[in-house]
């Protein structure tokens, strides 16, 4: 098998890693986040001033940070959690965080187009308050929701990419290894195939999934 070949297939497995493991930490924090802030605002279920207050401006202040800012101001605190700064899980580390704060931002967006007389339907029949918020919310904001984390899951591919030019892996660092420094560019290309097939793939499985579910 050509080298080059086997390193691509190399390459494609470490960013389908990457993009999983940072999908799974930062999806299920961002959720978290998002849902606390959808909760507690202003007339909602958990209404509490301070809490969205402080959880609001926390989003606003890391959302807008470039990508490639935020990898450099985190090495302290990466090194410090996983021991080192560079390599995929550092890499993983710190796109967690960046992809948290942009799910929870779209997380409570979508949770506000779910119509309040929805809401207040359940709870005038006696639901209680989490039994809402797990039977009827959540539910009824699932279709907008997966078409959301599917944008996200593109971010972060795009994400991967720029994290293998300063030390992670994966068809970035493929692309900027093999291809750019080696005045390669069919490998270059080869790199830009593969991503542009993974991103396919998600938004085609993301939209069907989302569309059979806003159906019922």
């Amino acid at each position: 098998m050509n080298p080059l070949f086997e390193k691509l297939l190399s390459a494609t497995g470490e960013t389908l890693y990457l993009v999983s493991a940072s999908l799974i930490v930062g999806g299920a924090a961002g959720l978290l986040i998002g849902l606390t802030m959808y909760l507690t605002r202003s007339g909602n279920l958990f209404a509490n001033r301070a809490v969205f207050g402080i959880l609001n401006v926390i989003v606003n202040i890391f959302r807008p940070i470039p990508f490639i800012i935020l990898l450099a101001a985190l090495q302290p605190l990466t090194r410090a959690v996983v021991g080192t700064g560079i390599g995929n899980n550092a890499m993983i580390f710190t796109i967690s965080i960046a992809a948290t704060f942009g799910i929870s931002r779209i997380v409570e967006q979508n949770l506000l187009t779910v119509s309040p007389g929805v809401i207040e339907a359940a709870r005038s029949v006696g639901a209680s308050r989490l039994r809402t918020v797990f039977t009827v919310l959540l539910p009824e904001a699932l279709g907008p929701l997966i078409l959301g984390y599917t944008f996200v899951v593109v971010v972060i591919v795009d994400m991967s990419a720029l994290a293998g030019y300063v030390g992670g892996g994966g068809l970035g660092n493929y692309a900027i290894t093999y291809g750019f420094r080696q005045f390669n560019p069919a490998v270059t290309w080869s790199a830009v195939f593969v991503v542009v097939v993974i991103v396919q793939i998600v938004q085609f499985a993301g939209n069907a999934l989302a569309r059979k579910l806003m159906r019922r």
